[in-house]
């Protein structure tokens, strides 16, 4: 099954310019936005007591808040989740609390604003050990770009090794601008699906890369952007039906999986985009711009086009 009837003849290379001049302001703006308004970092890497309840009917979340406030819980965040009838309050670490204490205090002011309410669970993070959980997460992240530098440097040319490795570190860092402009909770299901975009989008890469380099074989009268445009139509079929089918289950696991599901796919939905955009966009034309030439490609073994066609 194709995306398109026919080969595309998109000339991608001729406004990679104007790409690169959107990429540079998102990309810009998402660390800003990181710097200057930061992350709404979960309970795995702050610390903290979260508190999960039920009720019959969907409560008012004002009076529940005014409840807590009313009862002395200080700095308690509540929002629903999941449901409108089921309640998540997160409370900022306290050394001397027990989870089950807290818990039962939690049901106790909620049954004095609607009787049905019932306690789900609790769950208790330490400081220590949300901040070991953060720069454990921060060490996966760069030891992942650090392998992936190596694999394509390795694989490719130095041009479009430098093409491959930009668009890996484009994808992450749009991902973590929406979050830090949406404020949705940053934890572990995050970062996890900040490392399946990484390598989803290294995929889409490798395979456009293989292309150019067969094409620069067998159309060696071509310029190298008419390789690299060539390139990109031919396997732009196969990339965005992949990444439809794919959108499609997260967009589902987004919208139906819950409150625990919904920063692991939102994030999977925006690498997902931005991978695309990067390897369609991005990382062929950095190659190009760094003075990629046909030679270049030819230095190296070339894969045969049927192996080529056989990649994911």
């Amino acid at each position: 099954m194709e995306f398109f009837h026919k080969v595309t003849r998109f000339p991608f290379m001729n406004t990679r310019r104007v790409w690169y001049g959107l990429s540079a302001a998102i990309i810009v703006g998402s660390l800003a936005l990181v710097a200057f308004r930061g992350l709404n970092l979960g309970v795995d890497f702050t610390g903290g007591i979260v508190v999960e309840t039920s009720f019959a009917q969907a409560p008012n979340i004002e009076q529940l808040r005014g409840a807590l406030a009313k009862a002395g819980v200080a700095d308690a965040q509540v929002q629903a989740f999941g449901s409108s009838r089921d309640i998540r309050v997160r409370l900022p670490p306290d050394p001397n609390a027990k989870g089950d204490q807290i818990g039962a205090r939690i049901l106790g002011i909620f049954a004095g604003v609607d009787p049905s309410a019932k306690l789900q669970s609790t769950e208790v993070v330490g400081p220590q050990v949300g901040q070991e959980l953060f720069v454990k997460g921060a060490w996966a992240l760069i030891a992942t770009l650090v392998l992936i530098a190596i694999y394509v440097l390795m694989r490719f040319t130095p041009k479009l090794a430098a093409g491959a490795i930009l668009a890996v570190l484009h994808d992450p860092i749009f991902v973590l601008g929406f979050f830090a402009v949406s404020q949705m909770t940053f934890d572990l299901t995050a970062i996890s699906a900040i490392l399946a975009v990484i390598g989803y989008s290294l995929n889409d890469t490798v395979i456009v890369f293989d292309r150019v380099r067969e094409r620069a074989r067998s159309a060696r009268k071509l310029s190298i952007a008419q390789v690299i445009d060539e390139s990109i139509n031919q396997t732009l079929s196969r990339t965005l039906m992949t990444k439809l089918v794919t959108l499609l289950v997260v967009v589902a696991l987004l919208v139906f999986g819950g409150e625990t599901l919904r920063g692991f796919s939102a994030a999977l939905v925006i690498g997902i985009v931005a991978g695309t955009y990067s390897s369609i966009y991005i990382s062929a034309a950095i190659a190009l711009d760094f003075g990629l030439r046909t030679d270049d490609l030819l230095e190296r073994k070339l894969a045969k086009p049927e192996e080529i066609d056989g990649l994911p």
